[in-house]
């Protein structure tokens, strides 16, 4: 969840400072958005002040490798459901993605909290053996 939030403060941070400057539009979570920002201009047709312009491309190859990092955690996700028993959170993981047609992240942490609340009022010996099970 960490990758999500710091991915979404460089977002807003770039979107902020662009628009400090007057320009609109620029959407900096596109893979392609940093080829694009030498060619932004402001209002009065000025380009973006070079030490800002450097500050743009750290953030965007900052956001490239969470980008890739997010992607690595989603595809050991999957394989991890693939080689998962067939019972089990797995297997509703795995129903609410095909049923629901939300992402198997959202179903995944679906499953997990109602597990873990469901758990936490049986009280603490249940816990135990349930998460031993699953």
């Amino acid at each position: 969840m960490s990758l999500v939030s710091e991915r979404t403060r460089i977002v807003n941070r770039t979107k902020g400072a662009l628009a400090r400057l007057g320009i609109r539009g620029f959407k900096p979570e596109l893979r392609k958005a940093a080829q694009h920002l030498g060619g932004l201009r402001t209002p009065e047709n000025t380009p973006i002040p070079p030490n800002t312009l450097g500050e743009f491309r750290r953030g965007m190859a900052r956001l490239a490798v969470i980008h890739e990092q997010i992607k690595a955690i989603e595809v050991a996700r999957l394989e991890h459901l693939e080689q998962a028993p067939d019972s089990g959170p797995p297997v509703m993981v795995r129903l609410l993605a095909r049923v629901l047609g939300i992402g198997v992240e959202t179903a995944d942490m679906l499953v997990h909290e109602s597990s873990t609340a469901s758990c936490a009022t049986k009280g603490r010996r249940a816990l135990c053996r349930d998460h031993r099970l699953a």
